[in-house]
């Protein structure tokens, strides 16, 4: 399960969006190179070393910067509401992947499941920029927001493609 307190200790939106987003990003890592495993279909194979190249950076950057960002301090009821609203969209998404369609062909299951993770990454990025936030996050989001919302369309076409 990924972290939703905040485990610094201090009151950052910023912060508390670093330490979810990573391991967010360390599981769509995982499921992508599981995938590269099972699959011959070159362009889920592009997919997914998109993905972990893709997330593997934005991960080097969002600690490369998480020290600085953690000293950005909201009003502890920005917090709680940012929290409640992660929260939300985490359950949506694990439930989204559960009921996930499950075809017996990995390719895919694989895009089933990756579409709503890559979702949610999208709407915590959307959701932290409604707050005040580190500068230095800011262009951190919106790479997550472009990045994933390609690869959200890069699945569904091929997904069409494949006859799932």
């Amino acid at each position: 399960m990924y972290p939703l307190g905040n485990d610094s200790g201090n009151d950052s939106v910023s912060n508390n969006f670093i330490i979810q987003m990573i391991p967010h990003h360390r599981a769509a890592i995982e499921m992508s190179r599981n995938i590269l495993k099972y699959t011959t279909n070159i362009p889920l194979q592009e997919i997914a070393l998109g993905i972990i190249s893709e997330q593997t950076k934005s991960i080097e950057n969002m600690q490369q910067i998480q020290q600085r960002c953690a000293e950005c301090v909201n009003e502890a009821r920005e917090v709680s509401h940012y929290q409640k609203r992660v929260h939300w969209i985490m359950q949506k998404m694990f439930l989204d992947m559960t009921d996930a369609r499950s075809t017996n062909q990995v390719n895919c299951d694989f895009m089933w499941e990756m579409i709503p993770h890559h979702r949610g990454a999208v709407e915590m990025s959307k959701t932290a920029l409604q707050y005040n936030i580190c500068m230095e996050l800011r262009p951190v989001l919106e790479a997550i927001i472009t990045s994933q919302e390609r690869g959200i369309r890069q699945m569904c076409r091929l997904l069409q493609c494949i006859g799932c």
